[in-house]
């Protein structure tokens, strides 16, 4: 697997010959500016709930790539009615097999809606399985004791999870959720990108280290081997 950051939680995941982007959100990304959204290109777009800081750019990537959009049902109907018809709708607890990739959608405590008021079901993450790899995506969430079934059921590989607090959990909360899901490589997402959620790296790296656990902070554009 090979993620590459793109700013605040979207992310490119190459894997078994395929390109997944989490939770497009470029072009309003002042601290993405490097980042040359035309020349993106996806098979798959996954979208964790409707919330603009994760969807600003999902039509324009949709239209421009002609990736499938893997996303609740509601935020499905939403993308058809806005023209974006190549869609995979999916719900809490369920998994569908795309190519050699199989993903699960599982709970993320937040809440979920569009730029334009419309309901977006339920917050999500993503647990994104290989023959070799396992990766959970978290989305925007709280810590929350069903992150505990991620570790009976998945051996996970690394996992991308939010640190920024203040509308997800925080690092702290984030050194928790890696005990809870029984992973130790971390990979942050969700901060830094506007003023409500700046964290202090060097006190994000030094928690996660006294608890025996690895905190990657990426830099936008930065590629890590998985």
């Amino acid at each position: 697997m090979q993620l590459t950051y793109l700013g605040h939680s979207c992310f490119l995941l190459e894997t078994s010959g395929k390109k997944l982007v989490f939770d497009p959100f470029i072009r309003p990304n002042e601290l993405a500016a490097n980042i040359r959204f035309e020349e993106l290109q996806a098979d798959y777009i996954l979208v964790s709930h409707g919330h603009e800081d994760h969807t600003a750019d999902l039509l324009d990537l949709a239209n421009i790539t002609k990736a499938k959009v893997i996303a609740s049902w509601e935020i499905q109907v939403w993308l058809n009615k806005h023209g974006v018809t190549n869609t995979h709708p999916m719900n809490i607890g369920g998994k569908w097999r795309f190519d050699d990739i199989l993903i699960h959608m599982v709970f993320a405590a937040h809440s979920s809606s569009l730029a334009d008021g419309s309901y977006a079901g339920i917050a999500a993450g993503f647990v994104i399985e290989t023959a070799d790899k396992c990766l959970y995506y978290a989305g925007d969430t709280a810590l929350h004791t069903d992150m505990k079934l991620l570790a009976d059921k998945f051996n996970l590989t690394a996992a991308l999870l939010p640190i920024g607090d203040n509308f997800t959990m925080g690092y702290e909360d984030a050194c928790k959720a890696a005990s809870f899901i029984g992973c130790d490589n971390i990979i942050a997402m969700h901060f830094d990108t506007f003023g409500y959620i700046k964290v202090p790296h060097d006190d994000a790296q030094a928690h996660f280290n006294k608890h025996g656990k690895t905190l990657t902070i990426p830099a936008i554009g930065s590629t890590i081997t998985i």
